[in-house]
């Protein structure tokens, strides 16, 4: 009795913590495991065989995959493509994602469901200029209101289906479900789009501090870059074939400054890059069809091309350019940023000419700002100056070490988190393969779930959809994992106490002798409160059997009462810990505990209201 009374308090105060939100939530589960330890109600193996569990370890996959789909731009294209079906709407956005979240997850896991569609509704957000957290909180609610409409569609279904076996009835069909999950599914949409958006945050919060300078994007924007950048392509007849940068044939008969160039690369392998991009480097010996990439003025660029025999490949006017793509100019592997000159560079007062930034530092200055002004012609005979920013470009890793390396410049920003930032388009294609392979493992089970995930995370790094481990380990919440993992053990605790089955027997003692609806209303209620701090797997296999003598005990059919225990055990939406979806979503959205309680709780009891009313109507009382 002791050990219950213990194990009901810790319960009371890690969840007042987790509300007061004043302590970070993955100390507060850390706290929380010592305290079982250190009483001897749980043994260190039981206190930490949350973090070995394959809940925890597909998390930690997921977190990656969507990482790979984010970084390639999967989710961006996915999400331009939605929003031209759709439009910018809030309430428009908010019901394609809850429709297209509750159809997928109907036969997916709810966890797997919301990991593939978190980062296109992100990236929806983004681009329809609303706060992510406008709509992935409903995108989790939604992956369980699919859950509930086929007898797949999570694990408390078949828990209850198994249960009715045990007691000498027929297992349950593929769409048993159906009819009561479509009514959740319809009070689900109807509450959050009605009220969703009054009580959902308006806006996330900053992630980032004031002083990460400005995004290649603005840069380019702001130096209008795009308006002086050309493509010509070098042919057999031209003087610079064969002749290196150095030779400076262009810069000194041409304002025309060479960026990059990009050549087709000789290998076959249709999973590397066919297109290399390199730095215009003093020693880059120019090659036939060698593509280079050039800044100045429409009239310099089309005399140079002519006199040089190399083919044009922008034929519009400069105010038409300007719609070029910035991928022309910024890559993963080469970009741009703005630098700013310290008192003590000795830079000042030279010409760029005479400053051999290039040789250096293997970087081209593409524009001065001067004053409010933009300068971006006649740079070579420029003379710097203090107080002046300087645009550069080159390989990010070399924007990175000028960072390092010199003091005769400050680099605006972080480089390489820039780079970071930039999808590789070209590993799209292969991110939806491996997407698409992850969703036929999981649907077929030819392995289970865990394995599944793992598999395409690794192959998101082994294939490029992500730099390196390292930027795999960056996108992973470290948070969330530990929070879940520490909040995993409790259920063994609860259970290994017996606290959990003696609140459930003398809450349906008590309630009995009411009438079989305030039974279903007492059972529903007790399973919801139940799941808010234990798996909904869990949840069922504690209250199925349970349920189903007290039923029968009282001469009553089981299955509204079974049906209660698996709609309840899923519907668990006013914690972040109540399912690995509300966690998942957690740090992408921004959201505090107090956020589920405010958003999550109202909804939880609605469709407890309508599932209350409606299950005697799909499975009568009477046996």
């Amino acid at each position: 009795m002791n050990e219950q009374l213990l194990v009901f308090a810790v319960l009371v105060v890690t969840t007042g913590l987790l509300i007061w939100g004043r302590i970070r939530s993955d100390l507060v589960a850390i706290g929380m495991l010592l305290v079982l330890m250190l009483t001897g109600i749980l043994t260190p193996a039981e206190a930490l065989s949350g973090f070995s569990n394959s809940v925890v370890i597909m998390m930690i996959g997921l977190f990656v995959v969507g990482a790979g789909i984010f970084r390639t731009g999967l989710a961006a294209k996915a999400s331009r493509f939605l929003l031209r079906w759709t439009g910018s709407g809030e309430t428009r956005l908010l019901f394609i994602v809850m429709l297209a979240t509750t159809a997928l997850g109907t036969f997916l896991s709810n966890t797997g469901t919301v990991a593939v569609l978190m980062p296109v509704v992100v990236s929806m957000a983004m681009a329809a200029g609303i706060s992510p957290a406008r709509l992935l909180m409903p995108m989790a609610f939604a992956s369980s209101f699919g859950g509930i409409l086929t007898l797949i569609g999570t694990p408390p279904n078949l828990v209850i289906s198994e249960t009715l076996t045990d007691f000498g009835y027929p297992e349950l069909s593929l769409f048993s479900f159906t009819p009561i999950g479509i009514i959740v599914c319809l009070a689900g949409f109807l509450f959050l789009l009605a009220f969703g958006k009054r009580l959902l945050p308006k806006t996330a919060p900053e992630q980032n501090g004031g002083n990460e300078g400005r995004r290649p994007q603005e840069l380019a924007l702001d130096y209008q870059l795009a308006n002086r950048l050309y493509r010509v392509e070098v042919t057999e007849r031209s003087p610079l074939l064969n002749r290196p940068l150095g030779d400076r044939i262009i810069p000194d008969h041409y304002d025309v400054l060479v960026l990059e160039i990009r050549r087709k690369s000789s290998s076959k392998n249709p999973f590397f890059k066919t297109l290399s991009h390199e730095w215009a480097g003093p020693d880059t010996v120019i090659q036939k069809n060698d593509v280079l990439y050039l800044q100045g003025a429409f009239d310099q660029v089309k005399r140079l091309a002519n006199e040089l025999h190399l083919r044009l490949l922008d034929h519009l006017v400069a105010e038409q350019v300007s719609t070029f793509n910035l991928e022309k100019l910024v890559s993963p592997d080469i970009g741009i940023a703005e630098v700013l000159l310290t008192p003590q560079s000795s830079l000042i007062n030279r010409p760029i000419k005479e400053c051999q930034f290039r040789e250096k530092y293997r970087l081209n200055i593409l524009g001065i700002y001067r004053k409010g002004e933009y300068i971006l012609t006649n740079l070579k005979d420029q003379v710097i100056r203090f107080g002046d920013a300087l645009l550069v470009q080159g390989a990010w890793e070399d924007i990175a070490r000028l960072a390092k390396e010199t003091t005769d410049v400050v680099v605006v920003g972080q480089p390489l988190e820039a780079a970071d930032q930039l999808p590789l388009d070209k590993k799209a294609p292969l991110a939806a393969g491996i997407l698409l392979f992850m969703l036929v493992m999981l649907t077929l089970e030819v392995v289970p779930a865990v394995v599944a995930v793992m598999i395409a995370a690794v192959l998101m790094v082994l294939c490029g959809c992500l730099r390196s481990m390292e930027e795999a380990y960056r996108n992973i919440s470290w948070e969330s994992i530990v929070l879940i993992g520490g909040m995993i053990p409790l259920s063994t605790a609860l259970e290994k106490t017996g606290a959990a089955q003696a609140v459930s027997e003398a809450m349906l003692a008590s309630l009995g002798s009411w009438g079989p609806m305030a039974l279903l209303a007492g059972m529903y209620l007790l399973v919801s409160i139940v799941t808010l701090f234990i798996s909904n797997t869990a949840t069922a296999v504690l209250f199925a059997p349970i349920a189903a003598t007290t039923a029968l005990a009282m001469n009553l059919s089981p299955y509204p009462f079974l049906f209660a225990v698996a709609i309840a055990a899923s519907m668990a939406f006013a914690t972040p810990v109540a399912t690995p979806t509300n966690m998942l979503v957690m740090p992408a959205g921004g959201y505090r505990f107090v956020d589920f309680v405010k958003v999550g709780l109202p909804l939880q009891l609605f469709v407890g209201v309508v599932v209350v009313l409606a299950l005697p109507l799909i499975f009568p009382f009477s046996q």
